[in-house]
């Protein structure tokens, strides 16, 4: 299970819709998280350091594109403040 993080044009963010999605929004912090469906989101600001069980790290922030795989279980932790759009 690969967290894939891209840079998407202004573009491709309109052709998604994603400024339409819904906004979440969460402080400073350190949580279990997992996924029972995918899920995509785009960083509007924070800093996260996701950790999955196999201990891998992945690091991303505002303007990044992130996707999480189905049936993913993992640590988030907040850095900085986030607020994302996001869809599933």
């Amino acid at each position: 299970m690969t967290i894939q993080i891209d840079k998407l044009t202004e573009q491709e963010l309109e052709q998604k819709g994603v400024f339409e999605w819904p906004i979440w929004e969460k402080e400073k912090s350190r949580f279990d998280w997992y996924y029972d469906s995918q899920e995509q989101c785009y960083l509007l600001e924070g800093n996260v350091t996701v950790e999955t069980p196999d201990g891998k790290k992945v690091s991303f922030g505002k303007g990044d594109f992130v996707t999480f795989p189905k049936n993913l279980s993992c640590v988030w932790d907040i850095q900085s403040p986030v607020k994302k759009h996001y869809n599933f």
